[in-house]
């Protein structure tokens, strides 16, 4: 975090907290399903939380974990439930089929994901 700071805690959630966070975010599903729901809460700012966040998913997927940061529909909700600030909220568990990255180039990839082409975000500056 920026200066080590580290302004955040971790709410791991389940149970009926856990219904309860499912019907603060956009997709419900992603929270329910989850083996593992953790809140990122506090007073991080959103480029911290986001780095903490991503560096969570990223530990998770290195040992075949997958992921999904959720969208908070009812902040105050979502608030009340973990106890401070929710800055975010990531599901995690075993995907139902195995993922095989080598199956599809980059391009086959990003075209399955609508992605748009690197060539349009990319430019070079001289």
């Amino acid at each position: 975090s920026s200066k080590n700071r580290q302004r955040w805690e971790f709410a791991v959630v389940s149970g009926k907290a856990k219904v309860g966070l499912a019907e603060a975010v956009y997709a419900p599903e992603n929270v329910l399903g989850a083996a593992l729901v953790v809140a990122i809460v506090g007073e991080a700012s959103g480029f911290d939380a986001g780095r903490c966040a991503q560096n969570m998913m990223l530990a998770a997927w290195g040992e075949g974990v997958a992921s999904c940061p959720n969208g908070v529909r009812d902040a105050d909700t979502a608030e009340a439930i973990c106890g401070g600030e929710v800055r975010a909220i990531l599901s995690f568990g075993y995907p139902a089929r195995t993922r095989d990255p080598a199956s599809r180039t980059a391009e086959e990839w990003s075209a399955q994901a609508n992605r748009k082409p690197l060539a349009d975000l990319v430019r070079d500056l001289e």
